[in-house]
């Protein structure tokens, strides 16, 4: 019986205008779905005219620039429907979803469907629920004495695993679930009996410990972040931008 970690699988991934999930907006997403380990992909991209400025500090990440997304992208209300549309059939065929730090991208995608569809993520996932794959909260519980920083290029070069266009939604939505396979691969004896339901549930537990420790660790260095412990979508706060 195949394991999980070399069937079926999709990867998400979004590059932004910023790093708040409450105002910064999706300018590219991708999806990329394999039906076996060492199978072709199939990938589906949008680039999103997302109607407010794009700062040059974003620019420099992913290389969009405000002018090209202007020219080529869409807007985005029809772009969120197809991407929940998308994700959503993922949940029905039963096929996991690898998200790196899921919350971030999850949440924007969230706050994007309320902003332009007066949707929400969840409403997506009611009848069929969502099976998400955290590299970053899968490694950090399973080596967690490990020192170092813990970005996607870092667990790509950790896991030996090739990222060739880091910052490109497609690229890293690719080089994550391969990072979902070879730590489930490194650590086989932990992780083959769990079904990937079993282990989106311990996820949350997981991130909410890992949210606990880092929220003491900046306490112990007077620095006043808060840390969401939410996984994988944050809360709704009162009023969304």
């Amino acid at each position: 019986m195949t394991c999980w970690y070399e069937g079926p699988l999709a990867a998400f991934d979004t590059e932004t205008t910023g790093v708040d999930v409450e105002t910064d907006r999706i300018v590219s997403a991708a999806l990329v779905v394999q039906d076996a380990a060492g199978t072709r992909p199939r990938v589906s991209r949008w680039l999103v005219n997302p109607g407010v400025p794009v700062p040059a500090e974003a620019t420099a990440v992913h290389g969009l620039t405000e002018d090209h997304l202007h020219r080529n992208g869409r807007w985005p209300a029809p772009v969120m429907y197809e991407i929940a549309e998308l994700l959503a059939e993922q949940a029905t065929a039963g096929r996991p979803l690898v998200v790196m730090n899921a919350p971030f991208d999850l949440t924007l995608l969230d706050r994007e469907l309320r902003r332009h569809r007066a949707s929400s993520l969840s409403h997506w996932f009611e009848a069929s629920p969502l099976l998400v794959l955290d590299p970053r909260v899968l490694d950090k519980h399973l080596d967690r004495y490990r020192k170092g920083r813990r970005t996607l290029t870092d667990l790509c070069a950790h896991y030996e695993v090739t990222l060739d266009e880091a910052h490109d939604a497609a690229a890293d939505a690719k080089a994550a679930m391969d990072v979902v396979r070879a730590v489930a691969r490194r650590f086989a004896a932990r992780l083959e009996r769990l079904s990937p339901a079993e282990l989106h549930t311990l996820q949350a537990v997981w991130h909410a410990a890992q949210a606990r420790g880092l929220q003491a660790w900046f306490a112990r260095s007077g620095t006043e972040e808060t840390v969401d412990p939410s996984w994988p979508l944050r809360g709704e706060l009162p009023a969304a931008a």
